[in-house]
């Protein structure tokens, strides 16, 4: 190990001492979890966790593991995740741009994230670090509840990485018909497109031509970074859909993206990105700490660190 991955394993143990303390001071049982991504400050993660561990009568610490910050390239993923494993954290939440390079350095993938080739939850446990997919889930059950009714027959994806490779599944699981997928690596969104037509035998099609696409459809996801503060625009311009249709982002910091507000202005129902977040905690933090947590009390802790 040369001295600049030295230093950065060094920062996550002292990230994992910092939050170790709060678990050794108290008579509860504890969990040390976290999420390693790039411009995660922003990030509702720790509160969600955290205030239903307490609730729950457990501790939940949760850290932080910016890459950005630390100045870690990405083939230090699994330097950091050792470091973690090494230094007694239950598990890791995974975002952009991970979910899917983390796969080489796991021990097991759960059949649903191995489907989705894509994983945004890591438990260590008992030597083996097994890599889930909430996100999925957490797409889903949030278009169950604040866009029930939303037709799915045509709709276009923005975004074949691994948030996209979630979404696609949730929208197939949940009956869409027919999905089109735009990425400007069109090898990327054909490798997707190819996974998902495989797994549920319906038409998704990797498309070039995004507004042509648009013009075909009920509904789009903007499933990229598009619209963070990192990554300011919008994907898409949804005045190509027809009004009467529907918009969803995965973004959540900010919640009230510009795509949203556009598409609100072109008469289209929208969906934010803070349901598809606090529901995909809902199920990481069940695997952390097998614990069932309360999914509106999780929804209430998100909203209060707003």
């Amino acid at each position: 190990m040369d001295v600049a991955a030295a230093t950065r394993a060094a920062f996550v143990a002292d990230v994992a001492s910092a939050h170790a303390d709060r678990l050794t001071a108290s008579s509860r049982p504890g969990f040390l979890v976290g999420l390693i991504g790039r411009g995660i400050a922003g990030s509702r993660s720790p509160r969600m966790h955290e205030r239903e561990g307490e609730r729950l009568g457990t501790v939940c610490s949760y850290a932080l593991l910016d890459f950005d910050r630390l100045g870690v390239s990405d083939e230090q993923l699994g330097l950091v995740l050792g470091a973690a494993e090494a230094n007694g954290f239950s598990g890791l939440n995974v975002t952009h741009p991970f979910k899917q390079t983390v796969i080489g350095h796991l021990s097991d993938v759960a059949p649903e994230a191995a489907a989705i080739g894509a994983v945004n939850t890591v438990v260590f446990r008992d030597g083996r670090r097994v890599g889930h997919n909430t996100d999925a889930w957490g797409f889903a059950e949030s278009l169950r509840r604040h866009l029930g009714g939303a037709p799915l027959d045509k709709v276009v994806l923005f975004g074949a990485g691994g948030a996209g490779a979630a979404v696609g599944y949730a929208l197939l699981e949940c009956g869409s018909t027919a999905l089109d997928i735009y990425d400007p690596d069109h090898a990327r969104a054909t490798r997707l497109a190819d996974r998902l037509t495989r797994r549920f035998g319906r038409m998704v099609v990797p498309v070039t031509d995004p507004a042509a696409a648009l013009g075909r459809a009920v509904g789009a996801v903007n499933a990229t970074p598009i619209g963070m503060d990192k990554y300011p625009g919008m994907p898409f311009d949804p005045a190509g859909l027809s009004a009467g249709s529907w918009v969803a982002d995965i973004v959540y910091f900010p919640a009230e993206t510009q795509l949203l507000q556009r598409a609100r202005a072109c008469g289209c129902r929208t969906l934010a990105g803070t349901g598809m977040a606090i529901f995909q905690a809902v199920k990481a933090f069940e695997h952390f700490t097998q614990i069932t947590p309360d999914a509106d009390a999780m929804a209430r802790h998100f909203e209060a660190a707003a």
